[in-house]
């Protein structure tokens, strides 16, 4: 046991185990970065009218890390309810947690979509739209925080130390996962760069009604 933190470094967890550590660092891991890209976010809804192309281009970036969290909470999921022996011994997350879970993605992902299909539907699309996109921001605001607060110990204990300890210390899957995570965010920025483009279109089509 690491004597400052408490936490098992993953290269002494049992070998039936590691898998199961592996995955739950990783999506810890990422959860340390759309947290701070997702606070970022949050700053430019707080002055949308003003900060449209940041607000697009952090919500395009914010997509490849969420479909990776997704990804892995995904795999634990289907690894559990296949009768994986080391994720039956892991046990599911809280019963509140697990009712949230399909919730958090499913407004995650429709927030996101509602988002980039703003900036290229029709006029005649455009007020749907709209009224889906913040809808479902607040639908998800309300579960997120939900499942931040419900998730926040864990990721503190996993995802700060894979991203601040040393690789060699927490197991050679350390790396891999930073790498995981830091390619993700690089293809989100590649795509907000191409899609930031079309905020000035969406402005001259739309005249800019986010909030009206």
């Amino acid at each position: 046991m690491s004597r400052a933190a408490g936490i098992q470094p993953e290269s002494r967890v049992p070998a039936g185990e590691q898998g199961v550590e592996a995955n739950a660092r990783l999506t810890a891991s990422t959860a340390v970065a759309l947290f701070l890209l997702l606070a970022a976010e949050g700053v430019t809804v707080l002055r949308v009218r003003s900060l449209l192309t940041p607000h697009v281009f952090i919500g395009v970036l914010l997509i490849p890390p969420v479909l990776l969290k997704i990804g892995s909470t995904v795999y634990r999921f289907l690894r559990y309810y296949a009768g994986s022996p080391a994720y039956r011994r892991k046990g599911p997350p809280a019963w509140l947690l697990r009712i949230l879970g399909p919730g958090v993605v499913i407004l995650t992902l429709v927030v996101l979509g509602t988002g980039l299909a703003l900036l290229y539907v029709g006029a005649g699309w455009h007020q749907s739209l709209l009224t889906a996109h913040k809808a479902s921001f607040v639908l998800w605001f309300l579960v997120m925080t939900v499942h931040v607060l419900g998730h926040l110990p864990e990721t503190a204990r996993l995802g700060l130390t894979d991203w601040m300890g040393r690789a060699r210390r927490w197991g050679p899957g350390t790396n891999l996962r930073r790498a995981a995570v830091l390619a993700s965010v690089g293809v989100g920025v590649a795509a907000g760069a191409l899609v930031v483009g079309q905020v000035s279109a969406y402005l001259a089509s739309t005249g800019f009604s986010f909030g009206g």
